[in-house]
């Protein structure tokens, strides 16, 4: 909970809040030994365990604590009180620089004077070693007494600039400022070499200020586009329109040279620069802000980038939801920065697993990766894309992949408003991916607020290492997967078999297979035959479990084959609950457990789960038909027909949509109709199994008998070649009304384990032989329920 006005920390009495975001809190406080207003920041309760977050704070502290300069925020003290973690710095009245420029256009000698103050302040930090890694608008604040002060140095480390001695030499080898797994700016401030993953020493921070001048002096952004990718690209690629009239001009194009050793060697050369540009003097004199304006108290102290160094906060920057909170979120293609577009799968995989990163935090609506891949390459506004998808806040960026390094550049935007609200960049090495991604997708959630439970940190936080070959093949399946094609999954199994072979011990990777097993002997694909592919999926499961317990795709996996090849319901129901525990954003678990919710005749909760499943993938077109195809099965077939026809109008050529609609005006008794619509589904399936099956159904409905005897003899023929779902033909030959020939086939596809055999006590195209002995016999067998009375036969 936040202080409360009167607490005591040390000598600090808290007066009021002043401000609060993801990594602290800021309240204004009395410093009752020299009777002086502070300004303290503390650490949120859910952080002060963290020794991250503890130990990016205190470095902060010890950062700001080492400078002692007019134009850089001073700190006062550091300590603990009853575990609670706290910083304390001066209190500053005034406005941000991001605030000056947003209210007015500064005049030409203004622009000069803080870009000097500003110069000198980096110019003592930079003589210190110590880089700040973070300049921008948003952390530069001019007084209403005229002075400029440089904040948030949450992002600097020591070393990685020039030595106090000589300035102007070329980087020292100290250690590296851009550690891996750490945030390493803004997007639209960093330099060409952070965006590269380079190291950042004090000619970075140059380019930043070269951003911030050329800002204060046009008016404009030097470089803005719409998504952070296209931002980072401009960096890498873009010159900015200079202001011609500006004597500033070949400062600005100096500072923003691409090639660091092209730009200003030292801050104290920039600031000489500056003032010869005005004839040799630059004194700070910033006038206080107009009278009729109130004046503001602002926490200038030791703000993350994160967080609340900005006006943005004390302004009460809201979250993106009408209720002032984040609860739903998209995170959009990451952009391939490699320049390579063989690299495509590599950026899809990475999203696609920050997806389910984040999809395992249960307070939070994560849209699904079937959904967001239609924005790749999008340039809809974001206000749309946010309706589309039914959210608050999008997260979009970029993946940089070069030799073993990784750099994700990650931003989070409120959609309805198009407002940026943070952006962060993170670097590690190919190896340790698993700690990056995990670490990516805690950072969003305490940006947003988020409070991860135990099991869910615990989740996030890995320091297992992976084979980056290893990775990358599984990257590889992982984007084949997303493409649902029957060759696609037959590439996407072979992948993930690599992945295996390559580090046997790949969690992830045995859950790929046993997930394109599954999908290879599904009524959608069957490619393999069930007695063939499930016990090998259940196998991978297992392994996968062993290796990594809380993986809720596999449970999945697992409640699937229990479901569909064992026949053990309640271990099928045990390992759903499990498994979307463990993952409640996962999409496809929720359907396939509404599937089986519906084969128990739970239609109730069949509905609500394959609804709540559609909200996480909203434009999935598996996830549009599979609403109504619970409905269908529930034989509430008019409430089917609009998410058949939805599905449609988003794609016409969607077989499994006009399958769908098929059966259910066959349901329906609109015979002409649904063979119609069940021609186009064998025409666009390529003649699959269960489509022919079911229009042989659909014709002998119509009477059209030896049609469909054609569609039985056919699929017979076919069975000789390759597998043909048992289920498929027993369907013709039960509308054709030949229970012996039905039960035959039935009897087939019980012993195959053709997942038809879990409907048999509900799909109406059985009920032409549901009152044969033999039928009621195999149903006891299966072990199906009783469908409770009242539904419509």
């Amino acid at each position: 909970m936040p202080l409360s006005a009167g607490t005591r920390l040390g000598p600090y009495e808290i007066l009021a809040p002043l401000g609060a975001g993801g990594m602290g809190e800021v309240y204004r406080a009395r410093d009752t030994r020299l009777s002086r207003d502070v300004a303290v920041k503390v650490l949120p309760a859910r952080l002060q365990e963290s020794p991250e977050a503890l130990e990016r704070f205190e470095r902060e502290a010890r950062v700001v604590a080492s400078l002692s300069h007019p134009n850089i925020l001073s700190l006062h003290d550091f300590g603990r009180d009853e575990g609670i973690v706290y910083a304390v710095a001066e209190l500053l009245e005034g406005d941000t620089l991001r605030q000056r420029l947003v209210r007015e256009r500064l005049a030409p000698s203004k622009v000069v004077e803080i870009g000097a103050a500003m110069a000198e302040g980096l110019a003592a930090a930079h003589a210190k070693g110590i880089v700040h890694r973070d300049l921008k608008p948003e952390n530069v604040f001019l007084t209403a007494d005229g002075r400029v002060k440089i904040l948030d140095f949450g992002l600097a480390r020591p070393g990685g600039a020039a030595t106090a001695d000589s300035e102007t030499s070329a980087p020292t080898s100290a250690p590296s400022a851009t550690e891996p797994g750490t945030v390493l700016g803004t997007v639209g401030y960093m330099s060409p070499e952070q965006l590269k993953g380079h190291p950042a020493d004090a000619r970075s921070d140059l380019f930043a200020f070269g951003c911030v001048l050329y800002e204060m002096v046009a008016g404009r952004r030097a470089f803005a586009a719409r998504t952070a990718a296209e931002t980072s690209a401009a960096i890498l690629r873009d010159t900015p329109e200079m202001p011609e009239a500006s004597p500033l001009k070949r400062i600005i194009g100096r500072c923003l040279e691409k090639n660091p050793d092209e730009r200003f060697q030292s801050a104290r050369d920039l600031a000489f620069a500056l003032k010869e540009a005005t004839g040799g003097s630059a004194a700070v004199t910033v006038p206080e802000a107009p009278a009729a304006r109130p004046r503001r108290w602002w926490p200038a102290a030791i703000l993350l980038a994160a967080a609340i160094a900005a006006a943005a906060v004390l302004l009460g920057r809201h979250r993106a939801s009408s209720a002032g909170r984040i609860e739903s979120l998209a995170v959009l293609p990451l952009a391939n920065l490699s320049g390579d577009p063989q690299q495509d799968y590599f950026a899809d995989g990475m999203t696609d697993e920050l997806i389910t990163a984040l999809a395992r935090v249960g307070s939070l609506r994560v849209t699904s990766r079937t959904s967001v891949m239609r924005y790749k390459g999008s340039t809809k506004p974001m206000p749309e894309i946010g309706r589309e998808l039914g959210v608050d806040a999008v997260v979009e960026g970029s993946v940089a992949h070069a030799g073993s390094r990784v750099k994700i550049t990650a931003q989070l935007i409120d959609a309805p408003r198009d407002r940026h609200l943070w952006a962060d960049s993170f670097e590690r090495d190919v190896k340790d991916v698993l700690a990056l991604q995990g670490e990516v997708a805690r950072a969003i959630a305490g940006e947003i607020g988020v409070r991860l439970t135990a099991e869910e940190r615990a989740g996030l936080t890995t320091r297992k290492t992976v084979d980056p070959q290893a990775y990358e093949v599984y990257l590889q399946g992982q984007y084949h997967m997303g493409k649902a094609t029957a060759p696609d999954t037959i590439k996407a199994l072979e992948s993930f078999q690599q992945a295996v072979a390559r580090q046997p011990d790949y969690a992830l990777a045995y859950a790929g297979i046993a997930n394109a097993y599954e999908r290879l002997a599904s009524s959608a694909h069957n490619v393999l035959r069930p007695r063939e592919a499930y016990p090998a999926a259940k196998a991978a499961a297992q392994r996968a479990l062993e290796l990594a317990p809380s993986l809720g795709e596999a449970h999945a996996s697992l409640a699937w084959g229990s479901f569909a090849f064992d026949h053990d319901w309640a271990a099928a129901e045990r390992h759903y609950r499990q498994a979307l525990q463990l993952s409640p954003n996962y999409a496809e678990g929720h359907r396939s457990f509404a599937i089986f919710l519906a084969r128990m005749a739970r239609f109730d909760e069949a509905v609500r789960e394959v609804k709540h499943a559609q909200e996480l993938d909203p434009l999935s077109l598996e996830g549009n038909i599979a609403p109504g195809i619970i409905l269908h099965i529930a034989r509430r077939d008019e409430e089917a027909l609009p998410w058949f026809r939805h599905a449609l109008d988003m794609d016409e050529n969607f077989a499994r949509a006009h399958w769908g609609l098929g059966m259910t005006l066959v349901s329906l008794k609109r015979l002409d109709d649904g063979i119609a619509e069940l021609r186009k589904a064998v025409e666009l399936s390529q003649g699959s199994g269960v489509q022919l099956g079911s229009l042989g159904f659909a014709y002998a409905a119509a009477g059209r008998r030896s049609e469909a005897l054609e569609v039985a003899q056919r699929l017979e023929a076919i069975s000789k070649e390759h597998y043909v779902p048992p289920g498929a033909v027993a369907l013709v030959l039960s509308g054709l009304g030949d229970r012996n020939g039905a039960m035959l086939w039935l009897e087939k596809a019980n012993e195959e384990r053709d997942p038809w055999v879990t409907g048999l006590n509900i799909e109406f195209m059985f009920d032409p032989i549901r009152s044969d002995p033999r039928f009621q016999d195999l149903v006891r067998r299966v072990g199906l329920p009783a469908v409770p009375p009242g539904t419509p036969r």
